[in-house]
């Protein structure tokens, strides 16, 4: 049990005495004698091949989305990723160690990024795009904070149809005071009238998610847009990019800051 601890003896030794132990197996006393292993009981060593194909042979076992289609939800929609893509990943002008943080960027990460944002405004029909933040979550918390400053008012209209997840970085976010968020219940799995009738003159923005977290499409968008824009607040979408490429982008429904995960861009 201590193969793989870095620490010399006499460093170990300290922090065991820091603890009032004796030894490493001190550490591991809350968990049952009859749950500890000692040894794993494993086969012997494998050739490449023969151990692709024992992989192989094991997940053959578990059923994916090529077998059944999946109701997930949630951001987890099944998609197709042409063979193309892995293919210019590979390319020398995009593949390099150099990431976007250092100041030597390469020219390959500079015309990837171009490439991409490029992409996300052709998808969205927006002017602009930034390239980009960690995940749809906090480029969601990220678009608030844009509001709040565009509109110089902190109220966020948030429908019970987002993502829960998003939701919980929009509360963190909130505990540094700079927006208020305000949850709307829905009287099912689209956002309407409710979303539309808590809309005042102190909204800074409303958050719409199409499709949003149960998969459905949200069918009372241009309601809340109308609402929103009277009050002088803004919308923003949650998108899934991919489904970009068969409905109506977001421009064209009158969303004023866009939002998404890029993970299924194949990024």
């Amino acid at each position: 049990m201590t193969s793989y601890v870095p620490n010399p003896k006499s460093v170990k030794e300290e922090m065991l005495r820091h603890l009032g132990m004796n030894s490493m197996a001190d550490l591991f006393t809350d968990i049952p004698e009859q749950l500890r292993v000692e040894k794993l009981n494993l086969p012997a060593g494998m050739s490449e091949l023969a151990l692709q194909r024992e992989l192989s042979r094991l997940s053959s076992k578990n059923k994916t989305v090529a077998d059944y289609p999946t109701f997930l939800g949630a951001g987890a929609y099944d998609h197709f990723t042409p063979a193309a893509i892995d293919q210019l990943l590979l390319r020398s002008e995009f593949y390099t160690a150099y990431t976007p943080y250092q100041a030597e960027i390469s020219q390959g990460v500079l015309q990837s990024i171009y490439e991409y944002q490029s992409m996300v405004c052709s998808l969205t029909g927006m002017d602009v795009t930034n390239a980009s933040v960690y995940d749809g979550a906090t480029a969601l918390a990220e678009a608030c904070n844009v509001a709040v400053d565009a509109t110089r008012r902190k109220k966020l209209i948030v429908p019970d149809t987002v993502n829960p997840a998003y939701v919980a970085v929009l509360k963190t976010y909130a505990l540094s005071g700079n927006f208020e968020i305000e949850l709307v219940s829905t009287a099912g799995a689209q956002a309407g009238d409710a979303v539309a009738q808590a809309i005042d003159n102190d909204t800074a923005a409303v958050i719409i998610q199409h499709p949003n977290f149960y998969g459905a499409l949200e069918q009372n968008i241009a309601q809340i847009e109308q609402a929103v824009h009277s009050h002088k607040g803004l919308l923003i979408m949650v998108v899934d990019p991919v489904s970009l490429g068969l409905l109506k982008s977001p421009r064209e429904l009158g969303a004023d800051l866009v939002v998404g995960e890029g993970q299924s861009l194949g990024l």
